[in-house]
């Protein structure tokens, strides 16, 4: 078995900006794992503020034993043994996660998809994101948005009411709306939803601070819609932590160190009642794949990496209908 990995800046087609940090591009990990005559991709997306960077992925990778990965893969223990070898660095393990998901399934010749029990027919939209921004560039990001019939819009600062304001100049669409802990005031807050509920949002991520599981708790018992645990569910523990604070989780690879891990987050999830949103950070078509396999498990999708890059080096998945769609291809199906 090889492991090889290049470094990749993946571009944004527009300054991305959330509550509390803008970029313009992203430092991306692409990994291959060779056996058997075939091939798999992963990827690591290294969103900034996520505390990972080239020179991190560098020091991990390096530290890898590739002699771990027997074939058939034992994941759980793959897993464990990733976790071992250093704390934290969730995404440059679930580039390895997603690349060995693929090889499995090119080995069997069946899609990632098929292997972790999804149902194509039960896909559900994906939204796409507008970053903070001038009125000017929101009407303009609206307007490029590609057939998606959900729009998602980062809020988090005094400008709020005016952005939703100006979104709705243009746009009809049902709203996802991601606060990315910007907001402070319980009492604005709850105003402030009731008020986001009457523009037709259909549910807020992680209003309040990740570390602030009381306030979060308050909101989500008074909100008239769900509000989603986004920064504060990372791991398989945080799932467990969410109940009773928030109404549901929202799930991205980067931080759940991979496809095997968020499969079981999903299990979890569901025994505990909890609803389910399957996320990403800044990504190419790889990632995005991953997160298409199981995004039938889930309530809500929000997987747009693709749209919101100028540089992808691979094919854009099938997209139809404001819905990504699951191909028969080995793998994740990913095409150059």
């Amino acid at each position: 078995m090889k492991l090889t990995y290049q470094p990749f800046e993946l571009l944004l087609k527009h300054t991305f900006t959330i509550a509390k940090f803008s970029r313009t591009s992203t430092p991306i990990m692409l990994i291959e794992i060779e056996h058997g005559g075939q091939t798999g991709y992963g990827e690591a997306s290294m969103v900034p503020y996520m505390g990972e960077s080239f020179e991190t992925a560098n020091a991990f990778l390096n530290k890898i034993e590739i002699s771990q990965f027997k074939y058939p893969f034992d994941f759980e223990a793959i897993t464990g043994y990733l976790d071992d070898v250093a704390p934290g660095n969730p995404a440059i393990k679930a580039g390895i996660d997603i690349a060995l998901h693929d090889l499995d399934g090119k080995l069997q010749n069946k899609p990632c998809w098929q292997l972790l029990g999804s149902e194509p027919a039960k896909m559900p939209p994906t939204s796409f994101t507008i970053g903070i921004d001038t009125p000017e560039v929101i009407i303009q990001k609206v307007k490029e948005a590609p057939d998606c019939k959900i729009i998602k819009v980062k809020l988090g600062r005094d400008s709020d009411r005016e952005l939703i304001k100006t979104i709705r100049t243009v746009t009809d669409k049902p709203l996802f709306v991601d606060a990315n802990q910007g907001w402070t005031d319980l009492e604005q807050s709850l105003d402030l939803v009731h008020w986001l509920h009457e523009q037709g949002v259909i549910l807020i991520e992680q209003p309040m601070l990740k570390t602030d599981p009381g306030s979060n708790a308050w909101l989500t018992e008074r909100s008239p819609i769900p509000i989603i645990g986004d920064e504060a569910v990372q791991r398989l523990p945080d799932v467990e932590r969410a109940k009773g604070v928030y109404h549901g989780i929202n799930i991205k690879l980067m931080k759940s160190a991979g496809m095997y891990e968020a499969k079981q987050m999903i299990n979890k999830a569901n025994e505990l009642g909890l609803k389910l949103m399957i996320g990403c950070m800044s990504e190419t078509s790889c990632a995005t794949l991953a997160g298409i396999a199981l995004a039938p498990q889930c309530d809500w999708a929000d997987l747009d990496g693709p749209f919101l890059t100028s540089n992808n080096p691979y094919q854009m998945p099938e997209f139809a209908d404001g819905r990504w769609g699951l191909g028969n291809a080995a793998g994740l199906g990913l095409k150059r």
